[in-house]
């Protein structure tokens, strides 16, 4: 790998951790903590720059961390590295767990389940889950509600300005049902004071709570809670962000 695409990825991440609200990887801890029991070996799914992940280890759990990008898991692991914390990080696709061996519990946060193309993709990572759990396993995960990508992303623009960097994000709705395309561009300071500017294009797709049940019911799962907004109370019509704790029985 070139130093210059390190580079990118180590500013993506500065960039990315900067904008990210932290706090969140705290709640994500606390809501689960509260739903695993004595459970303590876990896989996250899509653990990007291993910001919770190293959370859950500093925890005391034990924690397998899978993303598709080599990239980011190369962040995670000196994320890592930095706060002393073992992690295990595994580059995998959560369209296929057929490898990854057999968890007590399966997480999946930040709206992940979100990017997969369509229902088939969904129900083909809820069936892979349920794989991967062993018996009175649980799997949690959130995704984006109905009422925030229907009526709250759309014409969305949020910006952030720093002397090193400038961070842009705008919203607009799919083209599909329940669906959101999300345009970042990031400028960059470069050493010699220009800027470098980088362009993505993320795209969000959610499905009712029906529709999130029946596929969790059609991979195995017989008891699913729903949740929202990162307290133990059901979603209402206002909810932002659903919560789903799944166990294999």
């Amino acid at each position: 790998m070139g130093r210059g695409l390190i580079m990118a990825y180590e500013t993506f991440a500065f960039v990315y951790d900067e904008v990210m609200d932290s706090s969140l990887y705290q709640k994500w801890l606390d809501f689960s903590c509260r739903h695993l029991g004595e459970k303590k070996q876990i896989m996250e799914l899509a653990c990007g720059t291993g910001a919770l992940a190293v959370e859950f280890a500093k925890a005391g759990f034990d924690v397998t961390g899978l993303d598709l990008s080599e990239e980011m898991l190369m962040i995670a692991s000196q994320r890592a590295e930095q706060e002393d914390t073992p992690i295990q990080l595994v580059e995998g696709d959560m369209l296929d767990l057929t490898d990854v061996g057999t968890y007590e519990a399966i997480t999946c946060y930040s709206d992940s389940i979100c990017y997969m193309e369509d229902e088939q993709s969904v129900q083909q990572v809820f069936d892979g889950v349920y794989n991967s759990l062993r018996d009175d396993g649980v799997f949690m995960f959130d995704v984006h509600s109905t009422y925030q990508i229907d009526e709250v992303f759309p014409d969305y623009s949020y910006h952030y300005q720093t002397d090193e960097f400038a961070f842009l994000w705008e919203s607009y709705q799919g083209e599909v049902p329940h669906s959101i395309e999300h345009f970042l561009t990031f400028f960059v300071q470069n050493e010699d004071g220009t800027f470098q500017r980088m362009d993505e294009l993320h795209r969000e797709r959610t499905y009712s709570l029906e529709s999130y049940q029946r596929m969790l019911e059609n991979a195995g799962f017989s008891e699913i809670e729903m949740y929202a907004d990162f307290i133990d109370s059901p979603p209402n019509e206002k909810s932002r962000r659903w919560f789903f704790v799944c166990r294999k029985l």
